[in-house]
């Protein structure tokens, strides 16, 4: 459907993308990943045609279809919610529009929009929620190709399901971007990690490229340092006999040798194993929290009301339920920002750490990255500071950056790092996750889970949560609902309880309960939850894995004897003829490694 064919991307002289080529087959789902920077979002661009390619070429099937989702866009205002999605349907008959106004609305309902924001005005949305309108419109459109840069960065749990679901049964090929691995796990059956500025594709799930990319990233390091070592005892022998008249032969040889060394790349940057730890937490009261009877209004509009809960100390819990409930309203209600009714008490000796989206406008501009972090450092964990920096994407010269040139995300990223270091007992996190690569959430999830104090934390991303808290409050329609155990309990709860049901109807009848707690025993989680659906599946999946790396395979193999027989005539034996039979060469060799790994499953 769509070919990249030896495509490289330069910035101001710089190298983002080189040489890279793969496919793009219909209905393929394909999770785009690496770290922040490798160009994951400029790739996207290029295939969108928002950029053209410094060399190679992107070929399109003819009348094919592309729907991309930035994570930055601009907005028109002077629409309905409604109109801004009708537009879409501009050029359909009538007779079509009308059959299909009826997906329409389940589309927008199912990004979290009530049906009285239809005829709300766009200019009254905040930019998350314009994104969902525009996600709204690409996905009606139904493109051939759908490509998505960060799509759950505004979408709550249900949302991201809704998603989850209609992805999976589009007809549409998606190509995304996503630091969730939940999400990108559930949706995409193919994953191409972009790093130095190479691809590496592996027709597997996220988790298992995970399993992949550990052995290869051994490999390669392993590689990369028995070449190191050959370098240097070659350079050491130059050195060594370079003014000796009877070694000069092997001199001048051992020099070509060197360079015509195709000199292989490494990212042996590896901080995932870091350690990083809470300082102490001083010891609070028995209770950090204790919520009653408390109710919020903004004018005439009610936020919530009657919400009652106490939170014990050491407990971790999220906050979760759809945009504009009140989980970032109770937060502030918290800390003091914002005025209520009912009771509201902090417990004794408690000394809160707090994390918001506004918390980057509190740093100081004139100090760099490091003297930011170095300013509240103590104790041994000052030798460990450019470790932390690097595991947050502030390595190298990152870290001598002022505070007032660095981006809204990476102030975020900066604030947070500072907050891991600041002595609290009660932690509260309003979407730290945002911003992070999977990576830095991997490091910061682990440090929460060593934190001996309380935590809140507001959040969509059920990766991240999962292991992590042990309650879940729900918002919506006006009250705060408690249940037991993790974050995929809370789901599957919702799922047998039917909760969409319920929320509907409490949106008719809003005075029909206050709070209660799902009797559902705590069980082991994810993986529970995902054995369910995928135990009785699974061989059957590696064996259609393994016969489709067979058939990609044999395609391979027939390219490359097609090659072999055109490089059999000199007028064929081109630089760019050999170039593509050792990419071929290279792409059979991956594949043989997956299909060694598969068999072995």
């Amino acid at each position: 459907m769509l070919t990249i064919d030896h495509i490289s991307m330069e910035f101001a002289s710089r190298p983002v993308l080189d040489d890279i080529t793969f496919l793009i087959n219909r209905k393929e789902r394909i999770a785009l990943v690496g770290k922040n920077g490798a160009g994951k979002s400029t790739l996207l661009r290029l295939i969108a045609g928002e950029y053209t390619p410094t060399a190679g070429r992107i070929a399109r099937e003819a009348d094919m279809t592309i729907g991309y989702l930035p994570q930055v866009m601009l907005h028109q205002d002077g629409r309905t919610l409604r109109e801004e999605v009708m537009t879409v349907f501009a050029e359909t008959p009538e007779e079509e529009q009308a059959r299909r106004i009826a997906e329409m609305d389940k589309t927008i309902i199912g990004l979290g929009f009530e049906r009285k924001d239809f005829e709300r005005p766009c200019s009254e949305f905040s930019g998350g929620w314009r994104m969902r309108i525009e996600l709204a419109k690409i996905l009606l459109s139904h493109p051939d190709l759908l490509l998505l840069d960060e799509p759950t960065n505004h979408l709550d749990i249900e949302s991201i399901q809704w998603l989850e679901d209609f992805l999976k049964s589009s007809p549409s090929a998606v190509l995304l971007v996503s630091h969730d691995r939940a999400f990108i796990d559930n949706v995409c059956n193919r994953t191409i990690e972009i790093t130095l500025g190479r691809i590496y594709d592996y027709n597997v799930n996220y988790s298992r490229f995970v399993e992949l990319r550990k052995e290869r990233h051994e490999q390669q390091v392993r590689a990369y340092m028995n070449q190191q070592k050959m370098i240097q005892e070659t350079e050491d022998f130059i050195e060594r006999f370079r003014y000796k008249a009877t070694k000069a032969v092997q001199v001048q040889s051992r020099i070509k040798q060197l360079e015509k060394l195709d000199r292989l790349e490494v990212d042996i940057e590896d901080t995932s194993r870091l350690n990083l730890r809470f300082p102490p937490a001083p010891r609070s009261g028995d209770f950090p929290l204790i919520v009653d009877g408390l109710r919020k209004d903004f004018g005439e509009h009610n936020i919530f009301h009657d919400v009652t809960f106490t939170i014990h100390r050491g407990e971790k819990v999220a906050f979760v339920g759809k945009n504009g409930e009140g989980k970032t309203t109770l937060v502030k209600c918290i800390m003091g920002q914002l005025d209520y009714l009912g009771t509201l008490k902090v417990g004794h000796n408690v000394k809160i750490g707090y994390f918001a989206q506004n918390q980057a406008a509190l740093l100081d501009e004139n100090q760099t990255v490091f003297e930011t972090i170095d300013y509240v450092a103590v104790g041994d964990i000052r030798t460990k500071i450019r470790d932390i920096l690097g595991a947050f994407m502030f390595g190298g010269e990152a870290s001598e950056k002022k505070v007032k040139v660095l981006s809204g995300g990476e102030r975020s990223r900066l604030a947070m790092i500072r907050l891991l270091l600041e002595p609290c007992n009660l932690l509260i996190l309003d979407e730290p996750t945002n911003h992070l690569d999977m990576q830095s959430k991997d490091v910061l999830k682990a440090a929460l889970q060593d934190f001996n104090g309380t935590v809140i934390c507001v959040s969509h991303d059920r990766d991240f949560l999962n292991g992590l808290v042990n309650k879940v409050y729900e918002f919506g329609g006006g009250h705060v609902k408690e249940h037991l155990g993790g974050i995929y309990d809370f789901l599957r709860a919702k799922k047998i309880d039917n909760l969409q049901e319920l929320e509907r109807s409490n949106r008719d009848n809003p005075r029909q309960y206050s709070i209660s707690q799902a009797t559902l025993e705590p069980t082991s989680g994810a993986q529970d939850y995902a054995a369910q659906k995928a135990e009785a599946a699974a061989k059957r999946k590696k064996e259609k894995q393994i016969a489709e790396t067979e058939e990609a395979i044999a395609q391979l193999e027939a390219q490359q004897a097609e090659i072999e027989q055109q490089l059999s005539l000199p007028e064929n034996q081109t630089a760019e003829m050999f170039q593509k039979y050792e990419s071929i060469k290279h792409q059979i060799e991956q594949k043989m490694y997956e299909w060694e790994i598969l068999s072995e499953e």
